[in-house]
């Protein structure tokens, strides 16, 4: 991202923070919250300025941006501070931007106080919300990205040996999996986030308000299942611990969410979206080490190693629950 981009995202955010132009302003100097190929998150004050990824679908944006503003949702999904978003902000560099309220992110540092249950309690409300009529929403994007992260990994890595596991475990994911085909119909019309990791939840008002989730970039109908998929896998890899993983899941289901049944075993509806983000985990940790010119670290070796082990399940395992 340009220094440029990164001061008219800054000039935006501080313009929406205040109402009154005449006021004395106090704002610290704008900080970059967030700079990647998928977004650059700038915020000034109380306000924060999201540049979406190059080659964003704007109506798709649209849509979920009218989405997140659906009285609905509220306390649910974050709003954006447009009451009505009948378009984005700005165009910079191509680029839509959006603007949003600023919360409080998870303390990665303390990863006891991580909100799982809170999380679990916010995809149940997203999932029982029915979709609102008058929205077209496009699918979820969950399957899309897992595409674009294996994309990234061949183009890294082109014909290293390394990666074939995990190219195995992807080939053995059913078609709607890889974005190849359309999600079963009994499993594809849901509100589904599309990315859910604990990146995704602020506080707001900030700092001690209650949770919500943010980034709606990636939400749409789909399988919801997959909003539960990452936890699922890290647990599956061994890196969630398994009474987090149990909090996660039971939280989910108190709070009446349909991704899975109500007791028993969750793996059946699990499955499948758990070994696609393990996948999309993998081929990430292989693409971003290779551009970085390092090996992958710990936790992504835990996930290639899984890769692995999905890779050398007999074929009638591996398909069980593929459809």
């Amino acid at each position: 991202m340009t220094t440029a981009v990164v001061r008219a995202l800054g000039a935006l955010a501080h313009q929406a923070a205040h109402a009154h132009p005449d006021d004395p302003c106090v704002c610290p100097p704008p900080t970059v919250l967030a700079d990647r190929a998928d977004g650059t998150v700038v915020r000034s004050g109380a306000v924060v300025a999201k540049a979406h990824a190059s080659g964003t679908d704007t109506p798709g944006l649209l849509t979920r941006l009218t989405l997140a503003d659906d009285p609905r949702l509220t306390g649910i999904l974050l709003a954006p501070l447009v009451p009505h978003p009948a378009a984005p902000s700005a165009l910079l560099d191509g680029r839509p931007v959006t603007l949003w309220p600023h919360g409080r992110p998870v303390d990665p540092v303390d990863p006891d106080a991580a909100p799982w249950e809170e999380a679990a309690a916010l995809l149940a409300g997203l999932h029982r919300t029915p979709a609102p009529p008058s929205l077209a929403l496009p699918p979820m994007r969950g399957p899309a990205k897992a595409a674009l992260a294996v994309a990234r990994m061949r183009a890294a890595r082109p014909a290293d040996p390394a990666t074939a596991p995990v190219l195995e475990a992807w080939r053995r994911l059913p078609a709607w999996a890889r974005d190849e085909a359309a999600a079963p119909a009994r499993r594809s019309c849901f509100l589904c986030h599309g990315d859910l990791h604990l990146g995704q939840l602020v506080r707001h008002p900030a700092p001690h308000g209650p949770w919500l989730l943010i980034d709606v970039d990636d939400a749409g109908l789909g399988d919801p299942a997959w909003d539960l998929a990452r936890p699922a896998a890290w647990y599956a890899a061994g890196i969630l611990p398994p009474e987090v993983w149990l909090r996660f899941l039971d939280a989910y289901r108190a709070a009446g969410g349909p991704a899975v049944r109500a007791e028993g075993d969750p793996w059946p509806e699990l499955d499948v979206p758990a070994r696609a983000l393990t996948v999309q985990t993998a081929a990430l940790a292989f693409a971003k080490s290779a551009t970085e010119e390092r090996t992958p670290d710990e936790v992504e070796l835990a996930m290639i190693d899984a890769c692995a082990r999905i890779a050398s399940l007999p074929p009638e395992l591996g398909a069980r629950h593929s459809s």
